[in-house]
C-alpha cells in the first residue's frame, strides 16, 4: 500500500482524473472549433470585409473630393478671368461714353459759343447801324451850329462817310 499510495502521491504519474480532464479538454475544444468559432470567424472576416470595403469608399470619396475642389479651385478662377473681363469691358466702355458725352457737350458748347458770337454780331452791326443815324443827326446839326444856319445834308454822303471812317476804327476795335 505504501507503494500504491507514493504512487497516488507522486505528481509525475497521471491518474485518472487527470486523463478524463485532458480528454473532456480536447472535446471542448472539439465543440467550440466545430460549432463556436466558425461563427465568430465568419463575424469577425464579415467585418473585416465591411471595414475594408468602408476603407475604400472613404479613399475614394477622398479622391472625389479632391477631383471636386481642384473644379471648384478652375471654375473660381474662371469666375476671377471673367469678372476682370467684364469690369475692363465696363471700363472701356464708360470711357467710350464719357468721351462720347465730352464731344456731344464741345459740340454744345461750341453750337452755344457760335450762337452767341452771332448774336453779338448781330447786336453791334444793330448798334452800329443806330449810332451811324444818330451820329449822322448829330453831325448835321453841329455842322449847323458852327455854320450858323441849318445844314441839310444827304443821309447817303453821311453814311459813305461814316463807312469809311468806320473801317479805319475797326482795325484798331478788333
Amino acid at each position: 500500500m505504501s507503494s500504491t499510495l507514493a504512487a497516488q502521491n507522486n505528481f509525475l504519474i497521471p491518474n485518472a482524473t487527470i486523463l478524463v480532464e485532458i480528454v473532456l479538454f480536447f472535446v471542448f475544444l472539439g465543440v467550440l472549433s466545430k460549432w463556436v468559432l466558425p461563427p465568430i470567424a465568419k463575424a469577425i472576416g464579415d467585418r473585416q470585409e465591411t471595414i475594408r470595403a468602408r476603407i475604400a469608399e472613404a479613399e475614394e470619396a477622398k479622391k472625389n473630393l479632391a477631383s471636386a475642389e481642384a473644379d471648384y479651385q478652375k471654375a473660381l478662377a474662371d469666375a476671377r478671368h471673367e469678372a476682370a473681363r467684364i469690369r475692363e469691358e465696363a471700363r472701356e466702355r464708360g470711357a467710350e461714353v464719357i468721351a462720347e458725352a465730352r464731344g456731344r457737350a464741345q459740340a454744345e458748347a461750341q453750337g452755344i459759343l457760335d450762337d452767341a458770337r452771332r448774336q453779338i454780331q448781330a447786336d453791334r452791326e444793330r448798334a452800329f447801324a443806330q449810332l451811324r443815324t444818330e451820329i449822322g443827326a448829330l453831325a448835321t446839326d453841329l455842322a449847323g451850329r458852327i455854320v450858323g444856319e441849318p445844314v441839310t445834308g444827304d443821309a447817303e454822303q453821311i453814311d459813305r462817310y461814316l463807312a469809311e471812317n468806320a473801317e479805319d476804327h475797326r482795325v484798331g476795335a478788333d
